[in-house]
Formats: structure tokens, sequence, C-alpha cells
């Protein structure tokens, strides 16, 4: 009688490394000369200034911004639809796009996958969008960790994690401390849902409205997974092109990431205690997908706006004279921007007009 094995308890080591062999070339694809190549060492290696008249950045009080996050259960609509390769740009998106609030550019990205079973096919398809979500992030792909555990995850079941790290200036750091009152809120698109909310979307959708994942929806004009999966948007690219345009000039005075909570809550925590925001939601136009599943569950508006972003991505704080100037350089990059409120004298408090 053979002994017992790591095979017998659910982890195939053979198919484990089938699967590591797979990887390498989605992240060297990531890589600038920046980063310090180290196959199968026990971490990455990255070189935050260097002699080279390309990458040097010449640092004098340089700050590292570090934020992790998740996708949450829009994984569980990814496995209904059977479609793995957008929730890695989900997942590196809900990290830089953090990261860019403190007017960080984004170094290096590290993910970790944890599944039920060793499955190379599922795995070269999740760090495939991470490794898409990062060119769009223009981070490195550095490394990170792929754990299979038979006994905490159903078959076919996974989870997602990312860490991202960036760099500032101490001097250029954004805070919101600047913000003041005659100050303009442009609002950035979003995608549509993002990554956050998913345990109300899948309640509404599959749950209340019993719809099936591949059903054609004629008021959305595409399928369930369409609608629900579109990944989040990464806005890196720009408001780095932006604050680089801006380089002496004190213009962006602070920047929020609209994820749960909405845009009050994600703005209010970048506030000085001595100003109000007056945001009319009229002047943007919602995606579909929101008074969609607002209808299908009978959901209270206070409670949309609590929970989605309700088509405002990001929310860029800035001077007034330079609004104009900073919407064009975000039409150049593809993304639709409005003003959509302003800053007044007040107490820390966001308030939404026009819901």
């Amino acid at each position: 009688m053979s002994g017992a094995s790591y095979k017998d308890s659910g982890v195939n080591l053979d198919i484990y490394n089938e699967s590591m062999e797979r990887l390498p070339r989605l992240m060297h694809r990531t890589f600038s000369p920046r980063v310090m190549q180290l196959d199968g060492g026990f971490a990455g290696l990255f070189r935050l200034d260097f002699d080279n008249p390309l990458f040097r950045r010449n640092y004098r009080q340089p700050t590292l911004v570090s934020c992790t996050d998740g996708v949450g259960t829009k994984l569980k609509v990814a496995s209904l639809a059977n479609r793995h390769t957008t929730v890695g740009i989900d997942l590196v998106a809900m990290c830089v796009n953090d990261a860019i609030c403190c007017g960080a550019e984004p170094l290096f990205f590290l993910d970790y996958v944890a599944m039920s079973h060793d499955d190379p096919d599922l795995l070269e398809q999740i760090v495939s969008g991470i490794s898409d979500g990062c060119l769009q992030a223009d981070c490195a792909l550095l490394g990170g960790e792929t754990a299979i555990m038979p006994d905490l995850y159903q078959r076919g079941d996974y989870d997602l994690a990312g860490f991202c790290v960036g760099v500032v200036e101490k001097r250029k750091l954004i805070t919101g401390s600047a913000i003041i009152p005659g100050d303009v809120l442009i609002g950035i698109s979003s995608s549509g849902v993002h990554s956050n909310g998913y345990s109300l979307v899948r309640k509404i959708v599959f749950e209340i409205a019993g719809h099936h994942v591949d059903e054609q929806i004629p008021e959305l004009g595409e399928t369930v997974a369409d609608a629900l999966l579109r990944p989040t948007l990464i806005y890196s690219a720009a408001v780095r092109k932006i604050l680089a345009h801006y380089r002496v000039k004190d213009v962006v005075h602070g920047i929020a990431h609209i994820t749960g909570g909405g845009l009050g809550e994600n703005i209010e925590r970048i506030l000085p205690p001595q100003v109000d925001i007056e945001i009319d939601c009229n002047t943007w136009k919602r995606p579909p997908v929101f008074p969609w599943m607002q209808r299908l569950g009978n959901v209270a508006t206070d409670e949309m706006y609590r929970v989605f972003n309700m088509g405002i991505g990001l929310v860029l704080i800035v001077r007034p004279r330079h609004v104009e100037a900073i919407c064009r350089m975000l039409d150049r990059e593809q993304l639709q921007s409005q003003v959509i409120g302003k800053v007044v004298a007040g107490s820390r408090q966001v308030i939404l007009s026009n819901q």
C-alpha cells in the first residue's frame, strides 16, 4: 500500500508547474528597462532610478505609494459566463486608480490568485487580463503567487488580489489639502459598473429578475454578460499626462477614485474640513446599466448613488481656469469628461442634487 501524496490531497505539482511555465511571457511583455529580470527568483526587482536619459527621474524626495484591492463578487459573474480574460484588468484598475489619486506614477504590480485546483488554461486567462491591465497602466507585472487550496474553495472557484507600488515626489503629493472654494469638479466617465456592488448586482439581475448571463437585453443592446463584465477603466495614463503638463503649476488639488460608497463617500475622504462639494447629477448621462438595474430591483435612488459609481469613475478637483484645457487632454485620451460640480465653503460634506 502506497503512502499519501500531495496529489491525493488535491494538488497536482506537475500541472502546477505547467501553469507556472505559461506565466513568464505574460509578465515579460509588461517589463521596462527599470525591471531587473530574475525569473525563478524569490522576489521581483525594480530600479527606482538609474542613469539612463529615457528613464531617469532625478528624484529628490521620492515617496512610495502602495495600494491593494480585489475584484469582489464580479468573479461570480465571470464564472457564470465562463469569461476570465477581463477580470485581471479590473484587478489592476482597482489598485492603480487608487495610486494615482496621490499623484503617483504606478511602477509595478503583484497579483495573488487563489484557486480550488490546478487549471493552467484558467490561470493563463486570468493572468493575461492582469498583463493587459498592466500595459494599460504602464506598470510592470513583477511577480505574484498562485495558491491551490481545494479545501477552501469549491471546485472552479477562485479569488484575486492585487498590489500596486507607485512613486511621487513628496512636494507633488496630492492629498486634497489644497482644495479651496471656487475649485471645480471634473467627472471622468466610467465604463459601467466597474468592480463594486456586485453582491447587489447579482441579487437584482439573477435572483430578483431571473435573467441568464447570456440573455440579450434590448434595453442595453447587449447581453447580461457583456454589460456586467465590461472591465474597469484605467485612468493612470491620462492623469499622468495631465500632471506632467502642469509640472510647475499647482492645478490639480484633489483626485478621487469612485468605487464602493459612490461619489459622496469617496470624495469626502479627500476633503479638508472647511469646504463642501456641490454636485449636479444632471450634468452627465448615466450608462443604461444603472437605470436598468434600478428598475429591476426597485432600488432607491439614494442607495444607487451610495453603492455604484453611477457613470463617474474618477473625479479631478482643479483650479477653474484650467478646466477646458484638462477636458481637452482627457478627450485626446478618449475619456469622456464634464464639469459636474464645485467647491464651496462648508463643513466637509458632499451634496448631490438632481439625483
